[in-house]
């Protein structure tokens, strides 16, 4: 029997802005409306990163008080995935802030890296205040990973026993600065986690832009999961803009039927991950 499916949903990230996807959701109630969209889809997880009112990127932490209070009213059994990656430039004392709201999961990003024109800083030592902090507060941590020296960072933190089990991983292919989109860095990531952690060990993968798709078709068959949303891509197919976060979804739910896996809903989800 085929693995079932976890379709994440990254619904509004720090980057797109209206001007580039009219409909992306910006407000707390705009979120939650998405949100609630996206589950029905078939998603189970939500990645969140909230704004201000103008837009602009946000880690205070009441911002993202607004934002779960309101998706937690319309949708109060989906798994909310805060982001601690911020906007490049936040400092780490702003990104751990949304933390002591104790969400369900929390991503931990596995190291520095060029993002495009800019620079991700990702210190040594600030990964591990993170992942202590996040271990502390009870909260499921999601290991960000953009190329190989960031995997094998995690395989020392597992080791040195700074980040426990069970261990979720988030494969991000194809930002400029990171490994590409092309399917043979995800089949080489896949080989590598599972001969180190074994191949029960949950992976998911985001592909950016254009390579969103081709990814998740990939990742469905090698028996992973998938990550779709405006945050990394707002095309629904080429030079057609997405109508909502849920018609991602729903593209990467039909895939799963065609090759027979089963999308698990939040609850069974909850389930898997101990949450």
């Amino acid at each position: 029997m085929s693995k079932p499916l976890i379709i994440t949903c990254a619904i509004t990230g720090a980057e797109v802005t209206k001007e580039k996807q009219p409909n992306l959701p910006i407000t707390p109630q705009e979120q939650a409306t998405e949100v609630k969209k996206s589950v029905k889809a078939g998603a189970s997880i939500i990645h969140l990163h909230v704004r201000e009112e103008d837009g602009s990127p946000s880690q205070r932490l009441e911002r993202f008080e607004e934002a779960i209070t309101a998706i937690r009213i319309k949708v109060p059994e989906v798994i909310i995935q805060i982001s601690t990656g911020g906007a490049i430039g936040d400092s780490m004392a702003d990104r751990m802030q949304p933390l002591d709201l104790r969400p369900d999961m929390a991503t931990l990003n596995m190291g520095t890296m060029n993002f495009g024109d800019e620079v991700f800083y990702n210190e040594p030592k600030d990964i591990v205040t993170l992942a202590q902090r996040i271990d502390e507060l009870g909260v499921v941590p999601e290991m960000e990973i953009y190329d190989v020296g960031m995997l094998e960072y995690s395989f020392q933190l597992i080791n040195e026993g700074v980040i426990k089990p069970p261990f979720h991983y988030q494969f991000v292919l194809g930002v400029p600065g990171g490994m590409s989109g092309d399917e043979r860095n995800l089949t080489h990531l896949k080989t590598l986690l599972e001969s180190e952690l074994g191949s029960e060990t949950h992976w998911a993968v985001a592909g950016i832009g254009r390579y969103e798709f081709p990814l998740a078709e990939k990742a469905i068959g090698l028996g992973g999961n998938v990550r779709v949303g405006f945050e990394d891509n707002i095309y629904l197919e080429k030079g057609k803009l997405a109508t909502s976060n849920a018609d991602l979804v729903e593209k990467v739910a039909s895939m799963a039927k065609v090759s027979g896996r089963r999308v698990m809903d939040s609850n069974e989800v909850r389930e898997k991950f101990h949450i």
